[in-house]
Parts: structure tokens; C-alpha cells; sequence
């Protein structure tokens, strides 16, 4: 397959969930009988969500549309980057959230993924240190980043 058809298939894809997932919300109660604000209703995040998908499928349809005629960017896809991308969010997924809080194991997660796909191959000593570092801080920055964006802007209570 090619990756201008495998784009539109994941742009329909794309699309499709995200205007359920907007419609969903929207037919969601409002709770008015409750005295809720109405920038508070349960189903804004997923309006909200749903439209961010269904812009992000136009992007990709066009995107994929303009790239009809360039040369393909993945034609040969790595099996051996595909299983490391599954294993490493197997690993996160069923083993790290739960058993660690989840900061250190956003962190871990964030910190082996990044080492993994930016380690330089051909490079040198400093490249090297540099692609670790690079990784450290990312991960520091999402872990605290997330857990401080769940925590106290959508009150979710983080495992």
C-alpha cells in the first residue's frame, strides 16, 4: 500500500471518529437542572476532541493529496521500529502506569522512547550524549508537564 492511500484511509478513519466523537458530546446532557456552567458540560472535551480529529483528517486528506506525485516518504517501513514502537507502549501501558505513579513512569516511558528513535547510529561520542540529554529533558518536561495538566487543569486524579 501506499502512503498516500494509507494517509486518506487514516484520514477517513480519522475523520469519522472524530465527527462521532463531537456528535457524542453534543447529545450529551447538559445538566441544567443542576445549575452547571455551560462552559462546564460533560461533553465539551469531546466536542472539543471530535473537532480537533475531524481538522486534523482534512489536514492529512490534503497533505496526502499533494503528495500524490512525490516520491513515498516510508515506503520501506521498518518492522524492527514498529515492534520497538509497540513494545515500548506495551511496556508503558500494561506494566508502568499502575505500578508506578505516574510521573515516574510518563517519565521513564517519554525518556526510553526518545533515546531509542533519536539514538545517532553513526554518531559520535557528543552526538551521543547529546541525544541522551536531549531525551532526559523531554521526558522531564512531558512528565511534569502532563501530571501538572491532569492534575490541576482537568482535576483528574493521576494513578
Amino acid at each position: 500500500m501506499q502512503m498516500t492511500m494509507a494517509d486518506r484511509l487514516m484520514a477517513g478513519v480519522l475523520g469519522a471518529l472524530g465527527l462521532a466523537m463531537a456528535v457524542g458530546g453534543f447529545r450529551m446532557d447538559r445538566l441544567e437542572f443542576r445549575q452547571i456552567h455551560p462552559a462546564s458540560i460533560p461533553g465539551l472535551v469531546p466536542m472539543i476532541l471530535g473537532g480537533l480529529m475531524v481538522i486534523c483528517a482534512v489536514l492529512l486528506w490534503r497533505e496526502a493529496s499533494r503528495g500524490a506525485d512525490r516520491d513515498p516518504v516510508l515506503a520501506d517501513g521498518s518492522w524492527l521500529r514498529l515492534g520497538l514502537t509497540a513494545g515500548t507502549c506495551l511496556v508503558y501501558a500494561l506494566i508502568l502506569v499502575g505500578w508506578l505513579p505516574f510521573l515516574w513512569s510518563t517519565g521513564i516511558f517519554v525518556f526510553a522512547f526518545a533515546a531509542i528513535f533519536g539514538w545517532p547510529e553513526n554518531g559520535d561520542r557528543g552526538a551521543r550524549v547529546k541525544a541522551v540529554v536531549g531525551a532526559a529533558i523531554l521526558a522531564a518536561c512531558t512528565a511534569f508537564g502532563t501530571s501538572i495538566l491532569f492534575s490541576e487543569v482537568f482535576l483528574v486524579r493521576l494513578p
